[in-house]
């Protein structure tokens, strides 16, 4: 890395940092350690955008860094696309400066000549990747930051398919980015040019409905008739899930919803659930609450984009039980795969992908349907890939369902990323269908572990920040590459890594280590956020075996990234 002079930076955004009163502020207030940390590289840009702290400095989210990304991805745009024919979608979420970041973006895309549709109102990532192809957009713009803390936004962008940009366009937008100086080389218009030049115009409600309809067309009820009056808890967790959950849901007959007040409406502070993340139960902690109070049946959660849904299901004991995202993803797969099946409507080479480091038991699963499972990198993007390929082979009817242990799923191709409005309409289905069988989720799940053996996967998150941190996270990783022959008890039978290329797919910085009981370790540095993500998969006889040895690898693991 390329050392810079922080202090002569610091000194020209102190002069030149006016766009936002509150950057001018946090300037004059840093102390040397936060100036370096703002200052000791740009925010990096990949094939997920930016994500970053809100702040001052070039190592943050703000109105200037947002603006290089646009100016970035406009010369883009202005490249390949002809004039009259360049156009973007973009929406936002609920968190703090997403309004602002933007109509940001849209005022710089809108004085580069490209036409610009934005939601008058915050809305989910599937709706986004959803508009880019209902309105033939040349791309689309995401500002959300996810699932992360409060203090955290973030810029995603997708091509004209819907799906999140491929490496090779991130490189060049990235390339583009680098060549731009931030205060001089960026074009704007005021918004109120914009709209009354037409070059920004708000997206109409029926892109809503359209996408809404899509969602509904994914059931697989068929004739068969289920108690839609299932008590069901929804949270939004201050995100944008309400109004299209809660409407997909009603206009599917299911009107016993109830959410949850604290979480109902927008707020980037998150007060109730810091960490706005389905996966942790610390964030669904007050969505359990409601479902005993009120005895629910079901409690559905999403984050604040929406692209990710969270359950809770009650055990034999009536107490709620959190569902992970790999057996949530594995009950679909088998609910779907089942119900076709019932219905004469799988298609003739069925499909479905899953990332490699979600659960193997999908697999096992799939291939009892005589349906053809693909493994991808981690990234819901390149299971966008696939659904594209098998399009352009006039196959994209062979897809019937992609997800990743992260929470996210689809089982259709109207958007190319994941939905949780989707996920979550189709879980409420499979909960009520089961019901009316006389069957729990948990007593689905313990079917497949019968039949298909036990399977354990944890995630486990170490987080490194900092540029100490940065490169200590590095350092980690060619450790890994290096130095480990044996995990817990179990030596390393293969190591497999993908920063060489490995089954067609793209280089990534990811390690596989396969122990000699064919358990398996991946590591790999996240892609959005400074941690070092560990899974773990084991598969045993039965849980409390798996648990003893998922154990002494997780104890073996700590030890290693402590040193």
């Amino acid at each position: 890395m390329e050392k810079r002079n922080i202090k002569e930076l610091h000194d020209l955004w102190l002069k030149k940092a006016l766009l936002d009163n509150d950057l001018h502020k946090e300037l004059l207030k840093m102390n040397s350690d936060e100036i370096n940390d703002a200052f000791y590289r740009d925010l990096e840009f990949g094939t997920g955008g930016l994500r970053g702290i809100i702040g001052a400095g070039t190592n943050r989210m703000n109105v200037y860094t947002v603006s290089k990304a646009s100016q970035g991805l406009a010369n883009y745009i202005l490249k390949y696309y002809k004039e009259g024919n360049r156009s973007i979608a973009i929406s936002r979420d609920s968190r703090l400066k997403s309004d602002l970041f933007a109509f940001t973006a849209a005022s710089v895309f809108a004085a580069n000549g490209i036409k610009v549709y934005i939601y008058p109102y915050i809305s989910p990532v599937p709706t986004l990747s959803f508009a880019t192809r209902y309105l033939k957009t040349s791309a689309g713009v995401m500002i959300t930051a996810s699932h992360n803390p409060s203090k955290y936004n973030g810029y995603k962008v997708y091509g004209s398919d819907g799906c999140q940009i491929a490496n090779e366009v991130a490189d060049e937008v990235l390339n583009n980015i680098e060549s731009i100086d931030i205060f001089k080389d960026i074009k704007r218009i005021s918004l109120d040019d914009g709209f009354k030049t037409n070059m920004i115009e708000y997206i109409k409600p029926e892109v809503l409905t359209a996408f809404i309809e899509e969602v509904k067309k994914q059931s697989l009820l068929g004739d068969e008739k289920i108690n839609k009056d299932i008590s069901i808890i929804y949270s939004p967790l201050n995100g944008t899930g309400l109004v299209p959950v809660t409407r997909a849901l009603k206009e599917l007959g299911y009107t016993n919803v109830q959410v949850v007040k604290e979480q109902e409406f927008p707020n980037g502070y998150f007060p109730t659930c810091p960490y706005p993340n389905p996966e942790i139960e610390q964030a669904m902690h007050l969505g359990i609450e409601y479902a005993n109070k009120y005895d629910a049946d079901l409690l559905v959660a999403t984050d604040p984009d929406c692209d990710r849904v969270g359950i809770a299901v009650k055990d034999k004991k009536g107490n709620f039980k959190l569902l992970s995202g790999n057996e949530t993803g594995t009950l679909l797969l088998d609910y779907i795969c089942s119900r076709k099946t019932k219905l004469n409507k799988m298609p003739k080479e069925p499909v479905a992908v899953k990332t490699i480091v979600t659960t193997s038991l999908a697999r096992k699963v799939a291939e009892s349907y005589h349906v053809k499972m693909i493994d991808v990198l981690t990234g819901f993007k390149y299971i966008g890939e696939q659904i594209k390929i098998l399009e352009s082979e006039k196959k994209e009817n062979s897809y019937i369902f992609g997800f990743e242990e992260s929470y996210g799923v689809l089982s259709g191709t109207y958007v190319r990323d994941k939905d949780a409005v989707n996920g979550s309409t189709l879980i409420v289905e499979m909960f009520a269908y089961y019901k009316s069988k006389g069957l729990s989720l948990l007593d689905k799940l313990e079917e497949l572990y019968k039949k298909f053996g036990y399977t354990l996967n944890t995630l486990y998150s170490f987080e490194f920040d900092g540029e100490e941190g940065f490169n200590k996270m590095n350092s980690i990783m060619t450790s890994f590459r290096n130095d480990v022959d044996k995990i817990g008890n179990l030596k390393v039978k293969e190591l497999i890594d993908y920063s060489k290329g490995v089954d067609n797919l793209p280089k990534s910085n990811v390690l596989k280590f396969i122990l000699e009981d064919d358990s398996y370790v991946i590591v790999r540095p996240s892609g959005t956020e400074p941690k070092l993500k560990t899974y773990l998969s084991v598969s045993k006889a039965d849980e409390k075996a798996a648990k003893k040895c998922e154990d002494e690898i997780y104890n073996s693991l700590s030890k290693i990234l402590s040193k």
